[in-house]
């Protein structure tokens, strides 16, 4: 975990395990916009496109709001209250 954290990068990550709980403290502790666990295909190579938001972390990106994220619209609008009182 300290090699991989110790990258200025945070794209993606994957880990390979059978063991519960190494598998539950790789997801608490990883530094990466995306993260995987036992997945044999692409297995920290981005995100699966129309199901997870694609982020990076670090020097991978520079918001850390997902394309495709529930807020990634939302880093690019400003919010305003209006009143009218009439």
């Amino acid at each position: 975990m300290d090699i991989a954290n110790a990258s200025v990068y945070g794209l993606t990550g994957g880990i390979f395990s059978d063991d519960e709980v190494e598998v539950d403290y790789y997801f608490d502790h990883i530094r990466s916009g995306v993260a995987y666990a036992n997945r044999r295909r692409g297995g920290s190579t981005g995100a699966m496109v129309g199901s997870q938001s694609f982020v990076g972390w670090k020097a991978s990106g520079s918001t850390g709001k997902g394309t495709g994220g529930l807020y990634y619209l939302q880093q690019f609008t400003r919010e305003q209250t209006q009143t009218v009182v009439i």
